[in-house]
């Protein structure tokens, strides 16, 4: 970990490892977030957090909440009720493109790269402020032209940190399922986001690439970006992250670092079940009795 990141880890040392702790320096705070369909109760968030400057995991069994978390957070959906803010801007009723303005953008587990377009087109897309979109500027090149040129240059730039320099003129349809990941992440960064939500960045990519979107995700901390994801992997979770966040049924049941969330036993029953360690009857039901008296 790099030296001028270490105070940011240390900020998190004597933060209690309870649910819905606050934070020293917290860039994201939701209060009171709730989203059922129908009876169905998919997040119920009391409170929760995000240090500045961290990478923190989100994890959870299937069906948790954590994606439709996501979804609620960026703009993707609507809550039933609750509040967000983001470096102090309410964000709840945001729409998507205008989150993504104020310095929050995710990716998705199924990856949006525009098939059609090149990779570098891709990466053009994710520059904000560009004049050349504006009507009237768009019929005079000499007023966007040299603004492009430095938008081609830092993607470029960006390209090669995620070693995809070499298919800038390749349809972004072309590659793999591995490279996509990585061309969605080096797009969004292509935003200047202070904070950037991975969901599932691991899924479906090709071992081979494991390490590289690894790296990359540390090097976005290293940039200064506080790094928010969703994963499935915990040997991912404990090998990067700083702080994890546990959801279940909805809600936020625990929080800390890796090594004492993996061994918190609310965490081990929502993943085994309440029951996981209790022999099994002939009907596999776990016994609830004392063995005396079965």
């Amino acid at each position: 970990m790099p030296d001028d990141h270490r105070p940011l880890v240390e900020a998190l040392k004597d933060v209690p490892h309870e649910a819905g702790v606050a934070k020293p320096d917290p860039i994201l705070v939701a209060d009171d977030v709730m989203r059922h369909f129908g009876g169905l109760v998919a997040v119920d968030v009391d409170h929760v957090e995000i240090q500045r400057g961290t990478i923190t995991a989100l994890i959870g069994p299937n069906g948790a909440g954590k994606t439709t978390f996501f979804n609620l957070l960026t703009g993707f959906d609507r809550p039933n009720e609750g509040q967000w803010t983001f470096e102090g801007r309410q964000l709840a009723g945001v729409r998507p493109h205008k989150v993504a303005k104020y310095g929050m953008v995710r990716t998705f587990q199924l990856t949006k790269a525009l098939s059609r377009l090149t990779v570098m087109e891709n990466m053009r897309l994710g520059a904000q402020h560009q004049r050349g979109e504006k009507l009237f500027a768009s019929i005079f090149p000499f007023l966007w032209r040299g603004q492009e040129n430095e938008i081609s240059e830092r993607a470029l730039r960006l390209l090669e940190s995620f070693n995809l320099a070499q298919k800038q003129d390749d349809l972004a349809g072309s590659l793999s399922g591995g490279q996509r990941k990585l061309l969605e992440m080096a797009r969004a960064l292509m935003v200047r986001p202070d904070m950037i939500m991975l969901d599932e960045p691991m899924a479906g990519v090709n071992p081979a690439l494991t390490q590289s979107l690894l790296d990359h995700i540390r090097e976005v901390r290293a940039g200064g970006t506080t790094v928010l994801f969703v994963e499935h992997d915990m040997d991912m979770v404990r090998d990067i992250s700083d702080w994890v966040i546990v959801m279940s049924q909805g809600k936020v049941i625990a929080e800390g670092p890796p090594h004492d969330v993996m061994s918190n036993e609310a965490v081990i029953d929502a993943y085994l079940g309440t029951h996981h360690d209790k022999p099994l009857t002939d009907s596999g039901e776990a016994l609830t009795a004392h063995p005396e008296e079965v």
